[in-house]
């Protein structure tokens, strides 16, 4: 059975289409389905049949692409205990992720990995939630948040490493006079004008969460996805925002304050297809990443 074949399936499954995955690899649509029929030739089965105008892996397709993540893996595996033998990982390791995370963890991981024989190569990504399990198609790490769980949405077959529970402050101008308080409650901030993220976002949750403690609908003048310009306008005296406690800095006008009786802390995740997991130099680095968000959070 010819691993290239397995790996070909799992992409299509994650893709969705031959175009998708030619786009991802590197290769022609006719190439990649030369390499499909022979593929069924060698299982002597269908592997894929036709939806409409996409693709969709039958049970012998599903099948065979949920054991490419079991083969790859395996290889990973002995792959990293041969680097262990030379001494130490090697090697490029990407990663992406949402800026908020990164600014907190990236800084001390750069560090704490020079001279490792590990280099990074780093995207900034900010998405919503759902779409960091699916960016991990693509790269080595990708690091994602939820505010519901360490499980962000779309994630379950994935490896994950928590590397932070960070909490979401309400930000408010320093005059403001909740600002007067060490901690808010839901009903003190309801109906407060509010600059959020876009729908779908995973801070958005926590406003759903204030909305219904208070039994009022929370509408946001603005929304929008960049902190440090929504802490600029709140600074302004625009409204008030929830923002990361580990990389929102109080001065410039901002007050932050922790909510008391809502649940606003998000969970900060390494997400990465199982086979990359098993390289040394990603566990590497998702250790690293995970010993800077740990010192972090103290």
């Amino acid at each position: 059975m010819d691993i290239r074949h397995l790996e070909l399936l799992r992409d299509l499954r994650e893709r969705g289409s031959l175009s998708a995955v030619a786009a991802a690899t590197h290769r022609t649509p006719s190439a990649l389905s030369q390499q499909l029929r022979t593929a069924q030739r060698a299982a002597g089965t269908a592997l894929v049949e036709q939806d409409g105008r996409r693709l969709r892996l039958t049970e012998a397709g599903e099948l065979l692409a949920d054991g490419a993540d079991d083969v790859t893996a395996a290889i990973a595996r002995v792959q990293a205990r041969l680097e262990e033998h030379r001494g130490r990982p090697v090697g490029r390791v990407r990663v992406a992720g949402l800026p908020s995370a990164l600014t907190f963890l990236l800084p001390g991981t750069l560090a704490a990995l020079a001279g490792s024989g590990v280099t990074l190569d780093v995207t900034d990504r900010d998405l919503a939630e759902p779409d960091y399990a699916a960016a991990a198609a693509d790269t080595d790490i990708v690091v994602a948040h939820s505010l519901v769980s360490d499980v962000p949405a779309g994630s379950a077959g994935l490896h994950r490493t928590v590397l932070a529970r960070e909490p979401l402050d309400v930000a408010l101008p320093v005059g403001h006079p909740l600002a007067a308080g060490v901690g808010l409650r839901a009903r003190d901030v309801a109906a407060e004008p509010w600059i959020g993220v876009p729908e779908h976002y995973p801070f958005d949750t926590v406003l759903e969460r204030i909305s219904a403690a208070c039994d009022v609908a929370i509408s946001p003048r603005l929304r929008m996805r960049d902190n440090q310009l929504i802490a600029a306008l709140v600074a302004a005296g625009e409204g008030i925002a929830l923002l990361p406690r580990y990389t929102t800095d109080e001065g410039g006008g901002l007050a932050l304050r922790p909510l008391l009786d809502v649940p606003s802390a998000r969970w900060v995740v390494a997400l990465s297809r199982r086979d990359r997991a098993e390289r040394a130099a990603v566990r590497l680095v998702a250790r690293t990443l995970a010993e800077v968000g740990s010192a972090v959070a103290v």
